[in-house]
């Protein structure tokens, strides 16, 4: 697991780090094309391999049965896509319908975190290895942690690169730990900024996402691998 792990950790951010360059010889959205074909193959091989492994190792603890675990796991795995979600904002360019772009974003959930894909999926490990708890879902966990906080010093690289002084001045005025520009006072939350229709579709993909956990599972099982 940890070696697929490393393989998409590769690949993915060997892409972004990639993707300047790229853009200029094959184009904006064959780039985004070939870069989102790839990570998904990789990212549905570690899904299933994931799904189908995740009791594998030592038990380490067992909290399933203990009441209101679930239900905070669910609230867990429901807050972490809110955090994972900004991509959903720009369909049509994760498509490559619209010319991909870079944005230098400073609104919304970014008020809350630099970082909210690392966030998310901190928040999502925490879960799942609270719900299963295995030491294969614990390296699993580790592993995940481990890319995404590669991911902010490599996110901030990359916008430093594109957009210099602009990116300077976001930077101090946000922060990577949830809450804490709010807290120090260089950002304050504006409600209005989340009410958009993507989060409308994160919810419906949470629930969407709760509904066919026992499909997904009786599917992927049938992967012998």
């Amino acid at each position: 697991m940890l070696g697929l792990l490393l393989t998409f950790a590769i690949v993915h951010s060997g892409g972004a780090a990639l993707r300047e360059k790229a853009e200029k010889r094959i184009g904006a959205r064959l780039y985004r094309v070939l870069f989102a074909l790839v990570s998904l193959v990789l990212a549905v091989i570690l899904i299933i391999y994931f799904f189908n492994h995740r009791y594998d190792g030592l038990q380490l603890w067992q909290v399933q049965n203990v009441p209101g675990i679930q239900t905070l796991v669910w609230v867990l795995s429901a807050i972490s896509f809110l955090f994972l979600y900004p991509a959903t904002f720009n369909l049509l360019e994760v498509a490559a319908i619209s010319k991909p772009q870079v944005h230098l974003y400073e609104t919304g959930i970014i008020r809350i975190t630099r970082h909210p894909q690392m966030v998310g999926q901190v928040i999502w490990c925490v879960a799942h290895t609270l719900w299963i708890g295995t030491t294969f879902t614990l390296f699993t966990s580790i592993g995940l942690v481990l890319h995404h906080l590669f991911a902010v010093w490599h996110g901030d690289r990359r916008l430093h690169s594109r957009y210099g002084e602009a990116f300077e001045k976001a930077k101090q005025r946000t922060s990577v730990i949830p809450f804490a520009a709010i807290f120090d006072g260089r950002q304050s939350l504006k409600i209005g900024e989340f009410l958009r229709p993507a989060y409308i579709g994160v919810a419906v993909f949470v629930l969407l996402f709760w509904w066919s956990h026992p499909f997904l599972f009786s599917l992927t099982s049938r992967v012998q691998w």
